[in-house]
C-alpha cells in the first residue's frame, strides 16, 4: 500500500490577480477591472469634464448647438405668473438657504445649489433639534436619494411658523399620487 505525504488538491491555475491590494478603485460585482492604461493615454477625466471640454473645442461648439436648440426655454408665462402668488416658503442662514415655491424647492449651502421641480419630489420632511436651534428639512426623491438641509433659527418659537409656512406650500404644490 502506497501513502503520499501532502495536500491531495491541484493547485490552482493562474490568473491575472484581482482586488482593492493591486487597484484601489476595484470593487467586487459593482464594477469591471479598470483596463490596461499606458502613460500615452493621460489620466482619466470625470465624464462632466470631458463633456465641457469637448463643448469648448471648435468641432464639440457645433454639436452643443442643436442641444440647447431642443430644450425649450422656460419664459415667463401666464399660468406661472399665476401660480407666483400662492404661497411661498423661504428660510435663511448664514451658510443654508431653502425657498419653496410655484416652481419647487431650491437649497443652497454655501457655493452649492439644487433645484428640484414638483414632480421631481417624492416626500418632504422635517425635523428639529431636541436641543439648539437647527430646523432641517429633508428633499426625498422616486429614485430612493435624499437631501438634507440644516437651517439655524433665529429662535426656536420660528420652527412653528416655519412649519406652518411650509405646510402651507406643500399643500398648495404637491401633489401626492394617489393609489
Amino acid at each position: 500500500m502506497e501513502q503520499r505525504i501532502g495536500s491531495s488538491s491541484q493547485p490552482l491555475k493562474a490568473e491575472p490577480v484581482k482586488g482593492a491590494g493591486f487597484d484601489p478603485a476595484f470593487i467586487p460585482g459593482l464594477t469591471s477591472p479598470a483596463p490596461g492604461r499606458t502613460e500615452d493615454d493621460g489620466p482619466e477625466k470625470e465624464p462632466e469634464v470631458a463633456e465641457a471640454e469637448e463643448a469648448d473645442e471648435p468641432g464639440g461648439a457645433e454639436d452643443a448647438a442643436p442641444e440647447q436648440e431642443e430644450t425649450p426655454e422656460t419664459s415667463p408665462s401666464e399660468p406661472e405668473e399665476a401660480d407666483a402668488d400662492g404661497p411661498v416658503f423661504e428660510a435663511s442662514d448664514r451658510r443654508a438657504r431653502m425657498v419653496a415655491d410655484h416652481r419647487g424647492v431650491r437649497l443652497s449651502l454655501d457655493d452649492q445649489e439644487c433645484e428640484f421641480r414638483w414632480d421631481e419630489i417624492g416626500a418632504v420632511e422635517t425635523e428639529t433639534a431636541r436641543f439648539g436651534k437647527r430646523y432641517t428639512v429633508t428633499v426625498h426623491t422616486p429614485d430612493r436619494r435624499w437631501y438634507p438641509i440644516e437651517i439655524e433659527a433665529p429662535a426656536r418659537s420660528r420652527f412653528t411658523e416655519w412649519d406652518e409656512q411650509l405646510d402651507a406650500v406643500l399643500d398648495a404644490y404637491f401633489e401626492e399620487d394617489a393609489e
